[in-house]
Order: C-alpha cells, then sequence, then structure tokens
C-alpha cells in the first residue's frame, strides 16, 4: 500500500466556544483522490482550508508527508489549492496567471516558460495564453485556476468546490476533465464538495462530514451499499433513501409493521440474524428507490407488496420517478418506463426484501448485516 501523502490526527477547530471540527481522523494515500462530502455547514471546507494552512488547527496533529506542519506557513506545504471563486488575477493575461507563483519563487524564465506551455498543453489552452480572465468562459476561467495549481507540481492538490459556479452541462464535462488529469497526473487530491455526484464520480474514497464530525469513510460502492448510519444512507443516493419506522414482531415469522399495522412486512430467516434479537423493539427500515417495482419487469427475487397513493409522476425518458404516500410516509421509487396511475391513484410496487437496511430507531447507526 502507498504511504500516507497527508494525514489528520484527532483534528479539532474552534472558533471561540463553537466547535466546528470534532476530532477528525484521516489517512490519504499518495496518488489518491479523496473526496470531503457534507452539506453546507458540516465543516469541510473549513477542514481544507486547515490543510491548507488558511485556518490554524486548534487541537491535533496535521502531517504531510513524514512533516509535521500544524505551524508551517501556506507557502511552505508544497500544496496548491483551487478556489471555488478561480481567483484569478485581471490585469494578467492567462499565461501571467499561470507563471506568477513560480515568479515568486524566483524559477528561472526559460523553465517558467516550459511548465506553463506544458500545463496549457495539457489542459488544451494554449490557444488562450495571451488573454485575460474577462475574455474567457467559465469553463475556460475554470482551466486556468487548475492550471495554476498544476504547473507548481505540489505534494498534494485542494480543490475547494471548483464547479460550483458552472452550469450543469460544463459540470459534467469539467468533472470528466479533472477526472482524467489525475489519470494522467497520478497526483494526491482532496476534493471538497456537496455535490454527491461529483463525490462519486471523482472519489477513490470518499469522506461524509456531518456537523464537524466524520460519519464514514469508504469507496463509493461501499457507502451506497452499506452505508454506516441513517444520515449517510439518506445523503448518498439520489432520490434518497426511503425510510419506515417499524416495530419488530415474530408472528408466525418475522415481521416489521408499521403505521399501524398498514404496512406488515414479512422478513423471515434471511433477516433473523440482524433483527431476531429485536422482537418488539422499534427499528428504522430503509429501502432505495430502485428497491421498489411497478407491474412491469419485476426480477424473480422475493417481493413485499405495497399499497400507495401517488402524488407525483416524473416520467424521465430511462426511468420514471414516482413519489407516493403511504404507510405513514412519504415513498420515492425509481422503476421502469411503463404506463402507471396517475396523481391521486392507487399504485401497487413491489419491494425487493433482500435489498432492505435496518437501523438503530433512537442512534440512526446501521444495524450489522
Amino acid at each position: 500500500m502507498a504511504e500516507a501523502m497527508l494525514k489528520l490526527e484527532g483534528v479539532t477547530k474552534s472558533f471561540g466556544e463553537l466547535e466546528v471540527l470534532r476530532g477528525i481522523d484521516l489517512e490519504v494515500k499518495q496518488g489518491e483522490v479523496v473526496c470531503v462530502l457534507g452539506p453546507s455547514g458540516s465543516g469541510k471546507s473549513t477542514l481544507l482550508r486547515m490543510v491548507a494552512g488558511l485556518e490554524a488547527i486548534t487541537d491535533g496533529h496535521l502531517y504531510i508527508g513524514e512533516r509535521l506542519v500544524n505551524r508551517v506557513p501556506p507557502q511552505d506545504r508544497d500544496i496548491a489549492m483551487v478556489f471555488q471563486t478561480y481567483a484569478l488575477y485581471p490585469h494578467m493575461t492567462v499565461h501571467g496567471n499561470l507563471a506568477f507563483g513560480l515568479k515568486l519563487r524566483r524559477v528561472p524564465r526559460a523553465e517558467i516558460d516550459r511548465r506553463v506551455r506544458e500545463t496549457a498543453a495539457l489542459l488544451g489552452i494554449e490557444a488562450i495564453l495571451d488573454r485575460k480572465p474577462r475574455h474567457l468562459s467559465g469553463g475556460q476561467r475554470q482551466r486556468v485556476a487548475v492550471g495554476r495549481a498544476i504547473v507548481r507540481d505540489p505534494q498534494v492538490f485542494l480543490f475547494d468546490e471548483p464547479l460550483s459556479n458552472l452550469d450543469a452541462k460544463l459540470r459534467v464535462q469539467m468533472r470528466t476533465e479533472i477526472a482524467a488529469l489525475h489519470h494522467r497526473l497520478g497526483a494526491t487530491m482532496i476534493y471538497v464538495t456537496h455535490d454527491q455526484v461529483e463525490a462519486m464520480t471523482l472519489g477513490e474514497r470518499i469522506v461524509v462530514m456531518n456537523e464537524g464530525r466524520v460519519q464514514q469513510i469508504d469507496t463509493p460502492l461501499a457507502l451506497y451499499n452499506h452505508p454506516a448510519n441513517r444520515f449517510v444512507a439518506g445523503f448518498i443516493g439520489s432520490p434518497a433513501m426511503n425510510f419506515l419506522e417499524g416495530r419488530v414482531m415474530r408472528d408466525g415469522g418475522l415481521r416489521l409493521r408499521a403505521a399501524a399495522a398498514a404496512l406488515d412486512l414479512p422478513l423471515g430467516a434471511a433477516h433473523e440474524a440482524v433483527l431476531g434479537d429485536r422482537v418488539d423493539q422499534d427499528i428504522l427500515l430503509g429501502f432505495r428507490p430502485e428497491s421498489l417495482y411497478a407491474a412491469q419487469a419485476r426480477p424473480a427475487v422475493p417481493l413485499a407488496e405495497l399499497t400507495l397513493t401517488v402524488d407525483v409522476l416524473e416520467p424521465l425518458g430511462n426511468e420514471i420517478f414516482v413519489y407516493a404516500h403511504g404507510a405513514g410516509a412519504r415513498i420515492t421509487a425509481r422503476v421502469a418506463p411503463q404506463r402507471l396511475p396517475g396523481p391521486g391513484e392507487p399504485i401497487t410496487l413491489g419491494l425487493d426484501l433482500s435489498r432492505l437496511h435496518f437501523f438503530d430507531a433512537v442512534t440512526g447507526d446501521a444495524l450489522p448485516a
């Protein structure tokens, strides 16, 4: 396994009595892309700014390589940061923006020009080196901002929501380009975002944060298939996971009943190991929208039928999102294109009993499978 390029040990951050980061432990390997994902206010950008040296660490240790950098100024940390706002110098050309950091480090002029032109070729911006930022599109400005980081050849790249100012089509394009860039450079990257699609497509591992704490660190598929708690389960996936509060019963076999017995799921022997010791206790049931099936194309797996009332249908061409209510909750289904009942009408959906998630009703922690 590659050595840790960056390590945080018990890192905290407080502003007066307000603690915004609480005991963060994280290792980022050499050449790895780690995405830090969370809602606004979760502490993800503060974490990145501490790595960059723009915010002081209140407690804990931060290492880049083998070097403790808690008190090392930003310019001496050998990192490069790409900001959400591009932060280009408006009076300089693209060439000048790319070269500026190298000039401050007194790199020889010939070396500066070589590195600038290599970086411009890598990003496909050779033709705009003589333009100023006001003459560039949003995507071109973002490439220049990325290029200004690349040209320095740092140990670690930091990205702070770099695509949030772009339109949807350009975000997809730039996301693909950043992924391809990492493949070519093999660089170590920490990428902060609130967009789970960015995190799932770019990150080799994802750090899910909420309220200043790390909720789970894992690969994208592991987060999706094995969330550690209700927050991760509800935050990862679009549309979000459905949740139902219910009570485990034993009545001719293991069952889950909810909404005054309006929902009665036969769980059976497959869930005995998880729920067998929780009979007569409340739990939280979770299932993803794609675990529900309408009349057509039902798979040959154990299904339980849910009878709901349709609120809204969203036909998207290759799939339909069904928003419905029943069993004491609002339910979202993602089904194949087909003819479906309209708003206000009843609909029966099959729930795949092999794809259920269970959580503690009090703590929200996932119950061990």
